[in-house]
This record gives C-alpha cells, sequence and structure tokens, in this order.
C-alpha cells in the first residue's frame, strides 16, 4: 500500500498528534448506521490504515465478543497508539508484518484510507478478494467552494496530503469498474457534525440547510462531505 513517507517518518504525528481519534466516534456511527441497514453484523473484521486504532476499539463495543478485529497501518507511530488498545480479540499490526494476509474477513473497512495512497486502483482489488463485504469511506475534497477557494486547498493538502480527490461519480465508476457490487451508499454530514475550523463552523448551517433540501447539490456546491460504500 505505496503512500507519503510522512505516514512513515513521523511527519504526519507531528502534524496531527491525536491522530484524528476525536473524530472515531463520528465515524464509528456512520459505519454501524449503514451495516445496520443492510443487516450485515460481521464476526471478524479488518481495518486496513486503522491509524490510532480507535474505531477498531469502539467497534469491537458494539458487537458479540466472540467478534475479532484486526487493524493495520503504514504507519510505526500509529500501531504504537494502537498497542495500549489491544486485547484477546482486539489486534493490531504494521502492514508488512500482518500475520493474517490471507485471511477472508467478514468485513474489510477502509476509511478515509483510499486518497492516501498512490495507486489507489490496485488498493481497491486487493480490498475486493480480502472479505465478503468492503466498507470504504471516501472525502469527496471537490467541491465548487474548494475548487474556488484554492488557498484552502493548499492547507488542506499541506495537513492531510492526499493522492487523489474523489467525486461520488468518480469513486463510484472505479468500483463499478473493478467489478465490486455496491449494496448501499450514503453522504456522510462530516462538516455539519465536526467543522474542524472558522470557516467549517461559518459554512455549517447553510450546509445544514442545503443538505436538507438537495443532498447531491449541497455535496458538488459547498463540500466538507464525505462518502460511505458498502460494497461485495
Amino acid at each position: 500500500m505505496p503512500a507519503s513517507t510522512d505516514y512513515i517518518d513521523g511527519t504526519y504525528l507531528r502534524q496531527n498528534p491525536d491522530w484524528h481519534v476525536p473524530d472515531s466516534a463520528w465515524k464509528v456511527r456512520q459505519i454501524l448506521s449503514i451495516l445496520r441497514r443492510n443487516r450485515v453484523v460481521p464476526r471478524t473484521v479488518y481495518d486496513v490504515g486503522c491509524g490510532a486504532g480507535e474505531i477498531l476499539r469502539l467497534l469491537q463495543q458494539q458487537f458479540d465478543t466472540t467478534a475479532e478485529f484486526w487493524g493495520t497501518d503504514v504507519s510505526p507511530q500509529a500501531i504504537r497508539m494502537c498497542q495500549a488498545k489491544a486485547n484477546d480479540s482486539l489486534h493490531f499490526a504494521l502492514a508488512g508484518d500482518f500475520p493474517c494476509a490471507d485471511r477472508y474477513f467478514d468485513l474489510v473497512i477502509a476509511m478515509d484510507v483510499i486518497a492516501h495512497v498512490e495507486d489507489y486502483r490496485g488498493f481497491l482489488r486487493n480490498l475486493k478478494s480480502m472479505g465478503r463485504y468492503k466498507l470504504i469511506h471516501y472525502p469527496l475534497d471537490l467541491s465548487l467552494q474548494h475548487i474556488l477557494r484554492e488557498s484552502s486547498m493548499v492547507e488542506c493538502q499541506r495537513r492531510h496530503p492526499h493522492f487523489h480527490y474523489f467525486l461520488k461519480r468518480t469513486a463510484m465508476f472505479a468500483l463499478a469498474d473493478l467489478g465490486f457490487d455496491i449494496v448501499d451508499w450514503a453522504f456522510t454530514p462530516r462538516a455539519i457534525d465536526i467543522p474542524g475550523h472558522t470557516r467549517g463552523k461559518f459554512l455549517r448551517i447553510p450546509r445544514k440547510i442545503l443538505f436538507a433540501i438537495n443532498q447531491d447539490l449541497a455535496v458538488k456546491l459547498l463540500g466538507g462531505f464525505s462518502l460511505v460504500v458498502l460494497a461485495r
């Protein structure tokens, strides 16, 4: 999973010392919502690019005690942050040291990972073979207001280095082209629920109003949303 060296040499940790742990509860709510809507109850879960491991820790609390969870990441700093959360059913490893690489999981999740992977189509091909269900969360970075405010995109790239910038349409095109069977999808209102900076707070109300009227238009015009896809 080739990714920016920022995740390996400690740069990303210095820029994001909490490794987005405060956002994990919100992300877990998005995961549980689409799983419950489709009556998916996994017994084995693999989180590719697990970061600090908080998503898996919170997910474990929502499932049967016999369920098993695995998380990997390319960052040694992230995996060190995970270790205090590990237990008999919750395991973490560096991506290159994953002992269950050939295992077939009930559910494979990739939360906000794909934009950081250089060969994202190769990543998706590998993901497709890892489990029955795949749950992918895409940041939708391209919107009219982001395109018009170039300085904002430059700052986002500095803080969260992305190789790729997605629209819903381009994300879905790639999944269909690679043979994924889309079970369900939804926009997730990241900037409404957790606005991260002054401009985000300023746009929260317009985003909320427009999203209630027309979700597609709100996503394309104002941005600040992500896309969650459940596929087979």
